[in-house]
C-alpha cells in the first residue's frame, strides 16, 4: 500500500489526536509537524523523534497537511499550503461561513491542481452526513440537532482569543429543539476588566445567536472535560407517508473523534479532482483504506 505524506499544523487538543489516528492509519507516514515556534515543542507535548519545523517548505513531499488551528486562521494557512501544491484538511466551524470559505479555497485549490476538504469533525463533519441522509430519507420534516452537553472547542477558542482571559471553557448546553444554552468559564489575566470580556464573548459570532451565561472563576483547568455529544431528530415525511421518525445518538470524546475524521478525510483528498469539498460532497468510501471491492464487501 503506497503511504501518504502528511504533515500536522499545530499541535494542540487537535493536532496530538491527528498524530495519534496518523500512526494508526495503515497508508500514512508522517513527514513532520509545523510550529509557529518549534522550541515550544516540549512543552505542547510533542513526541520525541518526530521532525518539528516552523514552515511547512522545510518538509519533503508533503501530500496532506491537517490544519489543526483555530478557525479563524483556517483560510489564510489553506490558501497558502494549496498554492503550494499541498491538499488540506480542516476542521473549520463557523458554520455560517463556510460556503463563502469553500468558495475562496476552491479557486485556489483549481489552479493550483490540489484538494482542500473543509468542515471536517464531527460537527460540521459527520453530524452533516447524517443530516443528508435524514433529509433524504423524510425530505419534507424538520431536524433538530442538539449539542451537548460538553466542551466545544471552537467556542472555547474563540474566547481564549479575546484580551484580558488567561483561560476559558465553553460548555454548551441543549435546551431542545436545536437550541443551545453556553456556559462560558473564564479565568481573567490581572487587572483586566471582567466587564468588557464579558460583552465581548456575547458579541462574537460564536456566542451572538445563542443563550450565553460567562462565569468568571479562579481556575478552569478543575472544570475541563474533552467529552461532548449530540442528538439528532427527525420526523418527517417519506413520499406520501407521514410520521416517518429518526433518531442519532452520539457520546464522544471531542478532539478525537474531530482528528480522526480529519485524517480519514485527508486519504480522500487523494481520490478527488482539484477543488474544495465538504464532506456531504464527498463518497463515504473515500474515507477508508481498502481497496472498493473490499469494503463493499464488507458493508454492504
Amino acid at each position: 500500500m503506497e503511504k501518504i505524506r502528511v504533515a500536522i499544523i499545530g499541535y494542540g487538543n487537535v493536532g496530538k489526536h491527528v498524530y495519534e489516528s496518523i500512526i494508526t492509519s495503515p497508508d500514512m507516514i508522517l513527514a513532520g509537524i509545523v510550529l509557529r515556534n518549534k522550541q515550544t515543542a516540549n512543552e505542547k507535548g510533542v513526541p520525541l523523534g518526530l521532525t518539528i519545523v516552523e514552515h511547512v517548505s522545510e518538509l519533503d513531499n508533503v501530500d496532506v497537511a491537517f490544519l489543526c488551528t483555530p478557525s479563524r486562521s483556517v483560510v489564510s494557512v489553506a490558501e497558502e499550503l494549496l498554492a503550494l501544491g499541498i491538499n488540506t484538511v480542516d476542521s473549520y466551524d463557523i458554520h455560517s461561513n463556510i460556503v463563502e470559505t469553500k468558495q475562496k479555497l476552491d479557486k485556489v485549490a483549481k489552479e493550483n491542481n490540489s484538494v482542500s476538504i473543509i468542515a471536517a469533525g464531527w460537527d460540521p463533519g459527520i453530524d452533516s452526513v447524517i443530516r443528508c441522509l435524514l433529509e433524504a430519507s423524510a425530505p419534507k420534516g424538520i431536524t433538530y440537532t442538539n449539542f451537548g452537553p460538553g466542551m466545544s472547542m471552537g467556542h472555547t477558542v474563540a474566547v481564549k482569543a479575546i484580551k484580558g482571559v488567561k483561560k476559558a471553557l465553553s460548555v454548551t448546553i441543549p435546551i431542545g429543539t436545536g437550541l443551545h444554552r453556553r456556559m462560558v468559564y473564564v479565568e481573567l489575566v490581572e487587572n483586566t476588566n471582567a466587564d468588557y470580556v464579558s460583552n465581548a464573548i456575547k458579541k462574537d459570532a460564536y456566542f451572538v445567536n445563542d443563550e450565553t451565561h460567562v462565569i468568571f472563576v479562579d481556575d478552569v483547568d478543575s472544570l475541563k472535560d474533552m467529552g461532548h455529544g449530540v442528538n439528532m431528530v427527525r420526523k418527517g415525511v417519506s413520499g406520501v407517508t407521514n410520521n416517518q421518525q429518526f433518531e442519532f445518538n452520539m457520546r464522544i470524546n471531542n478532539p478525537a473523534l474531530t482528528a480522526q475524521i480529519m485524517v480519514s478525510c485527508g486519504r480522500a483528498t487523494k481520490r478527488q479532482l482539484a477543488g474544495c469539498y465538504t464532506m456531504i460532497e464527498i463518497p463515504m468510501i473515500d474515507l477508508l483504506p481498502e481497496g472498493r471491492e473490499e469494503i463493499i464487501k464488507r458493508l454492504v
